[in-house]
């Protein structure tokens, strides 16, 4: 079978082959996009650029159930949540068209006294960049990529996870129905030899990632050997910490949605539940029940490899003296909804992103035990904090060792909020107003 093919979870079958690049191809893009910036991107302007990435926000929307379609194939997303990510990227594309032109004006710089002239940064785009994606969001990952960039007036070319395919095409099919021109946006169904060979490309200014910790290490040695810019947004493991509630149905509601969104089966997911000993019992209680009820509903993980690698870790954490409570067996792609506890500090698995609708449950006694839990972990991307004490609030959100937290709240990503982590989920900024400013060149100029 080829490297790019679309496989229905729900079935296995395989739905279409695509032929993977040759490297006359890989060439061929390398040239395009070069060739773009050059005569495209340097001569148009702002408003211009804008008006194409609004454009492209217009046929997603119009697209919506197309779009949705294909990737509830490709990766077995529940069409409402697939309805809703195609949203999200037009959302996205329309926020980067209306505020480019404050995010990239240029910014006064106050000289020291005595000093005479002025001084500013001006924000330019630095040139080819490389695009390598997921397949967990395959429109929204490469909406919150491409917006800025595109519209800052940096050239793309996107590497698509190998079982997305079908939506990496309509993707740039949008960008060139929107008007782009030839190399603006180029999809190329790259091998990762491929990929690596064109990082190394002086041509190529820098890499964006989202994907494994091992993807990214990979990605990471071969940019800093080619000194070439890199953001990763990596794996996660996100605690969801309960110590107070006035409302235990409302908040076991909200960790179900933190847990379930996308079968489990995202980077930012709440995956540990980490609750005050006062409300343990009845929380566990509640959220068991929870959990198993979405066993009927649950569509298929995003492929077979994806549900026994899922079945290995949790297996490993039940040998390793977990307790696991769980509704079926996994079939194919299916893979039963489940609740551990008991987990032990000295398990491998307590280190371990469980991607997939499978809970841990910590117990804890205090808050800073709360925090110490939920910072042992060599993850670090978003957070999730529940308590009816503002002061409190503020406290262990300021502990937290992750690039975002969220209080009180569950599913409110928006365009204008940066996205992004430390440690082991690794660094830089998408989305808001930091995420056209990770590959530009903030020029200074002073006049005398």
């Amino acid at each position: 079978m080829s490297l790019y093919a679309v496989v229905d979870p729900a079935t296995g079958d395989v739905v279409q082959e695509y032929p993977t690049a040759t490297d006359e191809q890989m060439e061929q893009a390398l040239a395009a996009a070069a060739k773009a910036y050059r005569e495209w991107s340097r001569k148009s302007t702002l408003a211009e650029r804008a008006a194409l990435t609004k454009q492209v926000a217009k046929l997603h929307t119009e697209r919506r159930e197309e779009l949705a379609n294909i990737i509830q194939r490709e990766m077995g997303k529940p069409l409402d949540q697939a309805l809703g990510e195609v949203d999200f990227s037009a959302a996205i594309y329309e926020y980067y068209a209306d505020n480019a032109e404050k995010f990239l004006a240029d910014e006064p710089i106050e000289l020291a006294e005595g000093s005479e002239g002025s001084a500013l940064i001006r924000r330019s785009p630095v040139g080819v960049l490389i695009g390598i994606m997921p397949w967990n969001y395959p429109y929204y990952q490469v909406a919150r990529f491409a917006g800025p960039n595109l519209t800052l007036g940096n050239t793309v070319i996107l590497k698509h996870a190998p079982q997305c395919p079908e939506s990496a095409a309509a993707i740039q099919q949008i960008f060139t129905d929107a008007g782009y021109p030839e190399g603006a946006y180029v999809n190329i169904y790259a091998t990762n030899e491929q990929i690596a060979t064109a990082i190394a490309d002086p041509r190529v200014q820098g890499v964006s990632l989202t994907g494994s910790e091992r993807a990214g290490a990979a990605v990471a040695e071969v940019a800093g050997r080619n000194l070439k810019k890199v953001v990763l947004e990596l794996g996660g493991s996100d605690p969801f910490i309960v110590l107070s509630t006035d409302d235990l149905d409302a908040t076991v509601e909200a960790a179900i949605a933190g847990r379930m969104e996308n079968t489990g089966q995202a980077c930012n997911a709440a995956k540990r539940f980490i609750v005050a000993e006062g409300i343990y019992d009845e929380f566990v209680d509640k959220f068991t029940k929870k959990v198993l009820e979405t066993a009927e509903s649950l569509p298929p993980l995003s492929s077979v490899a994806a549900a026994e690698r899922l079945g290995e870790q949790v297996s490993r954490a039940v040998d390793n003296g977990a307790s696991l409570v769980s509704e079926g067996q996994r079939k194919g792609a299916y893979f039963p909804p489940g609740v551990l506890t008991n987990v032990s500090p000295d398990s491998p698995s307590y280190k371990e992103e469980l991607f997939g609708p499978v809970a841990t449950v910590y117990k804890v006694a205090s808050e800073e035990e709360a925090v110490e839990v939920a910072n042992d972990t060599p993850f670090g991307l978003g957070s999730y904090l529940f308590t009816t004490d503002k002061e409190q609030a503020k406290r262990v959100a300021d502990r937290i060792e992750a690039g975002m937290v969220y209080v009180n709240v569950v599913g409110a990503d928006s365009a204008e909020l940066p996205f992004g982590g430390v440690k082991r989920s690794g660094f830089g900024r998408e989305l808001g107003r930091f995420g056209i400013d990770e590959f530009v060149n903030k020029k200074l100029i002073r006049t005398g």
